[in-house]
């Protein structure tokens, strides 16, 4: 068996996204500023930097300017100002504008710009090279690595050219191990390696359960006499039941380009909700059709978002590292917005960190971190959405009138808290309780089925690798979530990955399709059983995501 090498850093970051880049450009920031020389690395398990990204979105440029102030001048890509808010309850055939008076705080993007965040991360990413960070993409970083007292020392990338069945290929080449003083952890919605760091340090010790949703995206070219730089869309209602939390987005960027999607608690009871299908329903709406017809589709993609909140949120730091950005779930979801709380707390753990380096520390906890968290604006615009996710579990109707009274009649400042109980996975109802629901079958115009959009997703694995999503108990998808829950994984899994097929006695098995992985972590999130674990396949396979 090789030898792993080893190479030292002062800090490594876990994840290219715009917190770990962040965290690294603040370090190298506070290095230049104090005339002391820090070692920052970041691995990036996509094929480039911003491969695998994906958001709606509008971005808050307060935290971008709070880290680059002048970004304009550094040619940052945002280039479409919001111009215009539209907040629409659809029904099935018709639909109802709030107006703009009366829309709460959260849903006014005055300030804001909508943007492609992968093209965002990647200017991001040249930022922190120029700074001279070393970045790895490529990379996945697939183990944690402890010191004799139990802190983290650092992570080890998985090993490349594995076969299926565990034998090494001519192209074998064993992971590196990276040691730091300090490592952060910024893999994004339910990472795999925080996940087991949440786990290990009982960082949700006190906490709600943590809770998700799926966000599907389409970006597409539309017809001109459509285009309406600046506009923003979100939709409530239609085509979701009143018990479903979640809503839509359609956002209006230059160049004829729009960007829609939907997003989907995975705190839904109905097995037999297909979040993907939901999403090409919705664009059927009279309301929202004429955007697209005419136009035409050019990417798509998935991706959990961690919505819980505040009230969810873990201990951010342990011995040897922390967690920032939607690793521990600093999104707003309120306000649909996570980009700015991973700038600004890649940030806040980079001041952190470059002190303790500073004071020749390792391996403790950087209590700096969440205590300047705790003094911060975001913890105030957080705290002042604590109850948004929980209110939609007493239906859409007491959602929306207890949102307002908080946001809108209260500014946030509500003498009540809300506490949830159960993980979203908990959440399922057996399916002979619930309702089937037919989905209509795709034009190929304007709705499309899984396989032609991870199509244009990009995605590639080698087929003949270890499968990455595992099971605990092969008998169980069978025995039963078919059985209980109508096999709920073939529908909430937006890439046509699990499939129940006939074996040749005519018995029912789970096939898993691991090559049309697009990494949303649905199936680690929403499993009834909580027996598929998704771990990293090798370094730089997945979607490769064009600036969405």
């Amino acid at each position: 068996m090789s030898e792993r090498e080893s190479m030292e850093y002062d800090v490594v970051v876990v994840g290219g996204g715009p917190g770990g880049l962040a965290t690294a450009i603040r370090l190298k920031q506070l290095a230049a500023e104090r005339n002391h020389d820090v070692s920052v690395c970041v691995l990036e398990k996509g094929s480039e930097i911003g491969a695998h990204v994906l958001s709606g979105a509008v971005m808050d440029p307060g935290a971008l300017t709070e880290l680059i102030p002048d970004w304009k001048a550094k040619g940052a890509p945002l280039n479409v100002a919001v111009t215009e808010d539209k907040f629409l309850f659809l029904s099935a055939t018709g639909s109802r504008a709030t107006p703009n008076w009366l829309l709460p705080a959260c849903f006014q993007n005055h300030g804001n710009y909508i943007v492609r965040l992968g093209d965002v991360t990647k200017w991001l990413g040249e930022q922190a090279e120029a700074l001279g960070v070393e970045i790895f993409p490529g990379f996945a970083a697939a183990e944690i690595l402890y010191d004799e007292a139990g802190a983290v020392r650092g992570v080890a990338t998985g090993d490349m050219g594995v076969a299926r069945d565990g034998s090494h290929t001519a192209h074998y080449q064993p992971g590196m191990e990276l040691h730091a003083r300090y490592t952060v952890f910024a893999e994004g919605s339910r990472g795999q390696l925080g996940r087991q760091l949440i786990d290990r340090f009982k960082l949700d010790a006190g906490r709600d359960p943590q809770s998700y949703g799926i966000g599907i995206k389409e970006l597409w070219e539309v017809d001109p006499a459509q285009s309406k730089p600046g506009l923003v869309v979100h939709t409530a209602g239609w085509p979701l039941d009143s018990d479903t939390y979640g809503g839509s987005f359609l956002y209006h960027l230059d160049n004829n380009l729009v960007a829609v999607g939907l997003v989907v608690g995975l705190d839904y009871a109905n097995p037999w909700i297909s979040p993907f299908e939901e999403f090409q329903r919705y664009k059927t709406h009279p309301a929202i059709r004429k955007t697209f017809e005419g136009g035409k589709r050019i990417s798509y993609g998935a991706r959990a978002l961690t919505a819980g909140g505040l009230l969810s949120l873990p201990k951010v730091v342990f011995p040897g590292g922390a967690l920032v950005g939607c690793e521990a779930g600093f999104l707003n979801a309120s306000r649909i917005k996570g980009s700015h709380a991973a700038i600004l707390t890649g940030k806040m753990a980079a001041e952190a960190a470059f002190d303790a380096v500073v004071a020749d520390r390792k391996q403790d906890e950087l209590t700096a971190y969440p205590a300047a968290f705790e003094r911060s604006a975001l913890y105030e615009e957080l705290n002042k959405a604590r109850n948004f996710k929980q209110w939609f579990k007493k239906g859409r109707t007491v959602a929306t009138v207890m949102t307002g009274v908080e946001q809108w009649l209260l500014k946030g400042k509500m003498p009540w808290t809300i506490h949830r109980t159960k993980p979203d996975h908990a959440c399922l109802q057996p399916a002979a309780e619930c309702a089937r629901i037919d989905y209509p079958k795709p034009d190929g115009k304007l709705t499309f089925d899984k396989l032609s959009s991870v199509f244009i997703s990009n995605t590639n694995h080698d087929e003949n690798e270890p499968v990455h999503l595992t099971l605990k108990d092969p008998s169980v998808p069978v025995n039963v979530n078919l059985a209980k829950y109508g096999g709920p994984e073939a529908r909430y899994c937006p890439a046509g990955v699990y499939e129940f097929v006939k074996d040749d006695s005519g018995a029912d098995r789970l096939q898993i399709n691991a090559q049309n992985c697009v990494h949303c972590k649905t199936c680690d999130i929403k499993d009834p059983t909580q027996n598929i674990v998704w771990v990293a396949p090798q370094g730089g396979e997945g979607p490769v995501y064009s600036g969405m």
